[in-house]
């Protein structure tokens, strides 16, 4: 069992390889608790997990360089790499870095399509929905509230949320705490709360299939 990695850990500086799994997956931080949670439940000891911060995700432009980098430092020591991102904001760069590189990624344009599976989000359409992950509640302040300035200047709120009607926590674990601290962040968004339990979604099935194909 593998221990869980600090949050503040994966948001600066990911998590480094261990070397030991035949399969690498080079994974946004955001994702490191649900992947070794899938890991360790199913027993896929033949996967290996690399981490980029998760603080990436503020800055998308940098993401396909980043996994461009972490493919080629690794390539050598597995025997097979898949890239645990979506699209996330990169406009098919990524997808087309992947390609090119010889690597499988993951389907959808963002982790909150994976999650609750792109089929059923992309036939939902909600464009007035604001949408957070386990570990986007417990990073709230890091990720939406402190960049968005909100944190110095709350009048900014209606500008950046007053489109939105709801706030969408995709919960991956059945957690009061967590839900707790969701609904508190829909009330200082000033947003209506929805819960929606959609474990690991499309994540859970691209593991299986690569933890498979990998032994």
């Amino acid at each position: 069992m593998t221990d869980t990695p600090d949050d503040l850990t994966l948001t600066r500086s990911g998590l480094q390889a261990s070397g030991t799994g035949r399969v690498l997956l080079i994974a946004c931080g955001a994702l490191a608790r649900e992947i070794l949670a899938l890991r360790d439940l199913n027993g896929w000891d033949h996967l290996d997990l690399a981490c980029l911060p998760a603080i990436l995700h503020n800055h998308p432009e940098r993401i396909t360089g980043a996994v461009r980098a972490a493919v080629d430092k690794h390539r050598a020591s597995h025997e097979r790499i898949c890239v645990v991102y979506a699209d996330c904001g990169t406009g098919g760069q990524l997808q087309a870095a992947c390609a090119e590189m010889g690597v499988e990624m993951i389907e959808g344009p963002h982790c909150y399509a994976f999650f609750e599976g792109v089929e059923a989000f992309a036939d939902k359409g909600e464009v007035t929905a604001f949408y957070l992950t386990d570990f986007l509640v417990r990073q709230f302040d890091a990720f939406v509230w402190k960049p968005l300035g909100l944190d110095r200047h709350p009048e900014l709120r209606e500008m950046y949320f007053g489109n939105y009607e709801t706030l969408v926590y995709q919960a991956q674990t059945d957690d009061a705490a967590l839900t707790a601290l969701a609904r508190d962040h829909a009330a200082r968004l000033g947003l209506r709360f929805e819960r929606r339990l959609t474990g690991y979604g499309d994540l859970a099935t691209a593991m299986e299939r690569w933890a498979v194909a990998g032994r």
